[in-house]
């Protein structure tokens, strides 16, 4: 194992913040993993995974462990169903679509979203109707107390919207090591009635879609949506949707009656952040080195020299005009350090 020393985080978040690493070392095997942590020698390591859901605000004065192993195997299937197990270091957009090269369905809706497969159930990642959760079956972690692997069901995990026991009462406890998804060989479930998607089925004239063709249409509507990591730092959507109750939906709708609204359950409903932030007139806007993207309000994003302050005191300012405006609260998606 080689530790390197005061290495630039630059090209291993997508918002391209240039901190530094006191010490960084790239696991690419689990076993290093467990020696590592053995050792002792590492107080509080600091665990990096595809670092697109990641905003950096100050250097990290301990040793970053860059989860970047690699693979995918069948663990089980039967006629209908397949059992996949994938290494935390894979790319999650190239997971995806490999599963849909083989006709297995689930993830499609999932398609282009940047990062890690091992950070996908910290976040709970979800887009376009469905959730990682939906096709969740079990994740192998590293117990960071105990320095022992065990595995984790879906149940144990105890997803939310955008949450998971990862970023509740097991933070910082267990290292993902590898995640097993549940998808079907047959009788495919497509979830096509996100307004967007059905857009460019339509466009594409396809009455009958495939899982590839589901794909095909997240793709081209991200692609459109939002920027490149690679072209311009970013972290896709840097607020949640807020969830407030159909009491107070009704009496702001008398304001703004075309405020979109997923329904949640009998009580709640969500609010799309990205129109509530564009309606407050921050779609587009530049102040100094960040601002918003002209296409998507949600995504912030750094025009090349930003710092972690100067984005956190963005998104804070955008907080408080939609608190000052609507009454609701926004809460970052994104973890900050």
């Amino acid at each position: 194992m080689k530790i390197e020393e005061h290495i630039s985080l630059k090209e291993f978040n997508s918002f391209g913040i240039d901190v530094k690493a006191s010490q960084y070392i790239k696991i690419t095997e689990d076993q290093s993993l467990v020696d590592l942590l053995k050792s002792k020698e590492y107080s509080n390591p600091f665990i990096l995974s595809g670092g697109s859901n990641l905003l950096l605000t100050k250097d990290l004065n301990r040793l970053v462990i860059h989860m970047c192993t690699k693979g995918i195997e069948i663990y089980d299937e039967t006629s209908d169903e397949i059992i996949i197990k994938v290494k935390a270091g894979e790319i999650w957009h190239d997971f995806v679509q490999w599963c849909v090269d083989k006709n297995y369905a689930g993830l499609e809706n999932l398609s282009l979203i940047p990062g890690f497969v091992g950070s996908a159930p910290i976040q709970n990642i979800g887009a376009y109707g469905v959730e990682q959760q939906d096709c969740f079956y079990a994740c192998e972690v590293l117990d960071r107390t105990t320095i022992t692997k065990t595995r984790l069901t879906k149940k144990d995990c105890e997803f939310g919207y955008r949450e998971s026991i990862f970023k509740s009462k097991a933070k910082d406890r267990y290292i993902i090591t590898a995640v097993y998804y549940q998808l079907k060989k047959t009788n495919h479930q497509l979830k096509t009635s996100y307004g967007a998607i059905e857009e460019q089925l339509t466009l594409k004239e396809i009455s009958h879609p495939t899982i590839k063709d589901v794909a095909n249409a997240v793709i081209a509507i991200r692609s459109e949506k939002l920027p490149d990591p690679k072209k311009i730092g970013n972290s896709g959507s840097f607020f949640k949707n807020p969830i407030i109750s159909k009491a107070s939906i009704e009496q702001l709708k008398k304001k703004y009656p075309s405020i979109p609204t997923y329904v949640v359950n009998e009580n709640y409903v969500k609010v799309a952040a990205g129109w509530l932030i564009e309606q407050a007139g921050y779609k587009g806007k530049t102040k100094g080195n960040v601002g918003t993207h002209h296409k998507q309000a949600l995504v912030l994003i750094n025009h090349g020299n930003a710092t972690g302050k100067e984005l956190v005191d963005f998104s804070e300012e955008i907080i408080t005009a939609i608190q000052t405006q609507f009454n609701i609260t926004l809460e970052a998606e994104v973890r900050i350090i």
